[in-house]
């Protein structure tokens, strides 16, 4: 288990250097998340509106069951569009980075605008998935949510390696689907050690962010001091999203170097060989 750790250290601090070398990667997450809040709005607005309408004309809510499917599949299908085109864009920049090249962020977006269909269509496929487990979930018991929750992490762990398969090759979203899954069941053996340890790592760190900035708010409270108070806040807040920015970023950087090893065996730049080689447990 130590020596998982160690490993997961390690890919965590190679992502890191990749980025020090690189800041502008951080812009893909950044972007991503403002579309997605754009896409949030879009929907919540006008559905918060149709329900208010139908309420107040004492008809109830105006939204019924096929719709509110439809509204939320759309939904589903656009996020999920959103998120993976980013990534695209992130993980096409950062295989750039990787040769030691000098990506910008039109190289990145220029990428994942090139697999835009691909992109769609697994964005169709995620958002069935998604509609589906979460339809089987309101239908069942707590231990059916746990097994829809565990085929749901399934899912998560089969589909890890798809956008980096759609950005480096020229197949359809059904076939990145497959790819991921194949490359994972040959080297996946127990555990993908990197990711979990820059899950667990930035989890770690968004909790002590969190944890100092109410220590501020609260000291600052004590004073009496509007001003720091709403500077504390402000502070705290601006540190969680950098957490959650730079989690993003690495994540992306992890991913494609970790296709790039699993497919092609080879070094990617800033990465150890040895490193990336065991964050995958071969089966025995």
């Amino acid at each position: 288990m130590f020596e998982r750790l160690s490993r997961s250290w390690q890919l965590v601090k190679a992502s890191a250097a990749v980025l020090k070398q690189d800041r502008k990667l951080l812009l893909f997450p950044l972007v991503s998340s403002m579309a997605m809040l754009a896409v949030l709005a879009s929907f919540a607005i006008p559905v918060m509106g149709w329900v208010v309408f139908g309420s107040r004309s004492g008809h109830g809510s105006a939204v019924s069951s096929g719709t509110f499917y439809a509204i939320g599949f759309l939904f589903y299908l656009t996020q999920y569009f959103v998120i993976f085109f980013f990534n695209a864009a992130l993980v096409g920049a950062a295989m750039i980075r990787l040769d030691g090249g000098t990506p910008t962020l039109s190289d990145g977006l220029r990428m994942a605008a090139s697999k835009w269909t691909s992109i769609l269509g697994y964005a169709a496929i995620a958002a069935t998935v998604g509609m589906l487990l979460r339809a089987v979930a309101e239908r069942v018991g707590f231990l059916g949510r746990i097994i829809v929750g565990l085929l749901g992490a399934g899912w998560t762990v089969a589909t890890y390696l798809v956008v980096p398969v759609l950005v480096a090759r020229d197949v359809g979203p059904v076939e990145a689907v497959k790819e991921s899954a194949l490359i994972l069941k040959r080297t996946w053996g127990e555990n993908l050690v990197g990711q979990a340890g820059l899950g667990v790592a930035f989890s770690l760190i968004q909790f002590f962010v969190v944890a100092l900035g109410l220590a501020l708010v609260v000291t600052a409270a004590t004073g009496g001091s509007a001003i720091l108070i709403v500077f504390s806040l402000v502070l705290t807040i601006g540190a969680v999203l950098l957490s959650f920015l730079v989690h993003g970023a690495l994540s992306g950087i992890y991913a494609a170097a970790l296709y790039r090893f699993a497919t092609q065996n080879g070094n990617s730049q800033g990465f150890d060989t040895d490193a990336l080689r065991g964050a995958f447990v071969v089966k025995a």
